[in-house]
């Protein structure tokens, strides 16, 4: 068995980020065709649709700011003209911001998270639901994190945004079932990327400790779940939350 792709057509949002750019690639590696979404980095998509094109498959890198509708909608007429309509959506752009207090976050941050969270979800769903629909197809994947488990200080900004984005990809789950379209999230815990490998830092002792597996995850970890929630070897999965996070969290019955 394997994970195979090929004919599929895939859109991963912020995927010219250090998460996403690993997906693109192994989506790519796996025979889909990538639209490669990027919000401010055009050189990294760009050069990550080349890539793509190297390994023979299609590929597009698209500018779009996936909290906007008008823009959500771009998007979905780029791909669709340039693609087709996709069989699988990569929900992973996320907004970025300082990790302070409750008292002291400032509520723009509440509400940049809910757009880039939850509202990202939401329209990339009513951009692209509708063709899945007609073809009775289609893979979700949003990612989602750890830390919506956990519930740690100073994370109350991207909690409130990634528990918001769950109980609407639950219930999404539900709604699209009959049409045999999978919803599902993948959480990665404080995950390893070419950054960190760049600075030499992959590990993390503090961190590290309380995982059961003793170690960060890479990457390229994460992507290979996406990968197979994507495939059809995940077809009688959904509503899932996965950890991928060495067992630093464990949902429980």
């Amino acid at each position: 068995m394997k994970i195979d792709l090929s004919k599929k057509i895939a859109v991963v949002t912020g995927g010219s980020g250090e998460l996403g750019r690993t997906m693109v690639r192994t989506l790519g590696r796996c025979g889909a065709d990538v639209a490669v979404h990027y919000l401010q980095n055009k050189q990294k998509a760009l050069e990550l649709e080349a890539e793509l094109k190297e390994l023979g498959v299609r590929a597009i890198a698209v500018q779009a700011d996936v909290s906007d509708y008008d823009a959500v909608m771009r998007l979905r007429d780029v791909v669709q003209r340039k693609l087709g309509d996709p069989d699988i959506l990569v929900n992973n752009a996320v907004s970025q911001y300082k990790w302070v207090t409750v008292l002291e976050q400032p509520v723009a941050d509440y509400e940049s998270q809910f757009r880039s969270c939850v509202l990202q979800n939401v329209l990339m769903a009513k951009a692209f639901v509708p063709a899945m629909i007609k073809k009775r197809y289609g893979r979700i994947v949003a990612i989602n994190t750890e830390c919506a488990m956990q519930n740690f200080v100073t994370q109350s900004a991207y909690v409130s945004g990634k528990r918001g984005m769950d109980g609407v990809l639950r219930v999404l789950a539900k709604e699209l079932g009959e049409h045999q379209i999978t919803v599902n999230q993948v959480a990665p815990g404080w995950t390893i990327s070419d950054r960190y490998r760049a600075a030499g830092t992959e590990r993390n002792e503090g961190y590290e400790k309380p995982v059961p597996l003793k170690r960060r995850g890479t990457d390229q970890e994460i992507a290979n779940v996406v990968a197979f929630l994507a495939s059809d070897l995940a077809s009688f999965i959904t509503g899932a939350y996965i950890p991928v996070c060495g067992g630093n969290v464990m949902p429980c019955i």
